[in-house]
């Protein structure tokens, strides 16, 4: 597949799911840059903004299998990745998979789980399979985890590990609509005259996979790799940053800047492509010193600060 048609076969794709999000393309942008660049999605958003949607829709018009998890106090490994059940006609125990298996995981509310029921997804999402009794199991490729977790009700909750964080390629949110889009949900939802939503299927596994093929082939000039690294450098020396980005957050920032190129059908990164991602890719991967909690100032602010205190090359 040529970058090109990856470009049309992004736009299209997006196309689509717009006919349901309304005035959100920015955000449905974000997340086929996500998918394509072959990383994990984590949405911080409040209650009620179509996260959950969002995946779903993404999956109906990418043809692949979608399987939503609730994430409670009281869910089990086990009831994620499947068990092994003794099988008495045969006399032997046979896999039941879980929910994982399926090609974009919706993990809703994943800060209400307790720390060992989230490390079932750590081995998932790095390294796309899932150890079962000693057996391991390879996941089906595609492969993505979209997250979601509420920024203001902790009551319950188990803040994921900065581990399991930095295996979330960006962090994203929805935000609220204008008024004048919310009127325009309102009138879609009694155009429509049901809750139900059906999107055309554009696309399939095979096809998202040729796409990732080919944002690989997307040049990146020496001097927008050292821009990459000063700014994911910058947080490790920031006087107000306890722990900085790792080196996943530069592989992280130079994926997402190949994949945007790719849907804008550019064979090369320009440094826009890297300063419109930076905060979604390194925020989430920092913590900041606790005098600055105080103050109200967070993690997306300092990325910011560092993205316009650092030189952008001039490339040709």
């Amino acid at each position: 597949m040529e970058l090109k048609q990856v470009s049309t076969k992004s736009h299209q794709l997006i196309g689509e799911i717009s006919k349901v999000i309304v005035g959100k393309e920015d955000v449905l942008r974000r997340v086929m840059v996500g998918i394509l660049a072959g990383g994990h999605i984590l949405f911080e958003d409040y209650p009620g903004l179509a996260k959950t949607l969002i995946a779903r829709c993404f999956a109906q018009v990418l043809g692949i299998r979608f399987k939503r998890i609730q994430f409670t106090p009281d869910l089990l490994p086990t009831d994620i990745t499947g068990s092994h059940i003794f099988n008495r006609e045969t006399g032997e125990f046979v896999l039941s998979p879980g929910p994982i298996f399926a090609n974009i995981i919706l993990a809703d509310e994943i800060n209400r789980a307790t720390p060992k029921t989230q490390s079932a997804l750590l081995e998932a999402m790095q390294e796309g399979q899932v150890t079962i009794s000693g057996d391991t199991q390879t996941l089906p490729q595609p492969f993505v985890v979209i997250a979601t977790q509420n920024p203001i009700e902790y009551e319950g909750t188990f803040p994921l590990p900065e581990a399991q964080l930095d295996r979330f390629m960006i962090r994203l949110s929805v935000g609220y609509p204008t008024e004048t889009d919310e009127i325009e949900i309102l009138q879609r939802r009694l155009d429509r005259k049901q809750d139900e939503i059906t999107l055309d299927t554009m696309s399939s596994a095979e096809e998202l996979l040729a796409m990732r093929a080919a944002t690989e082939t997307v040049m990146v000039h020496p001097d927008l790799e050292k821009y990459i690294v000063s700014i994911v450098a910058g947080t490790r020396k920031h006087q107000n940053i306890h722990v900085g980005a790792s080196p996943r957050g530069s592989l992280a920032l130079i994926k997402l800047a190949r994949a945007n190129a790719a849907i804008d059908g550019r064979d090369f990164v320009i440094p826009d492509d890297v300063k419109n991602f930076a905060v979604q890719a390194l925020a989430h991967r920092l913590i900041l010193s606790p005098e600055l909690w105080s103050k109200r100032v967070t993690e997306s602010d300092i990325v910011q600060s560092i993205v316009s205190l650092t030189p952008v090359p001039k490339v040709s």
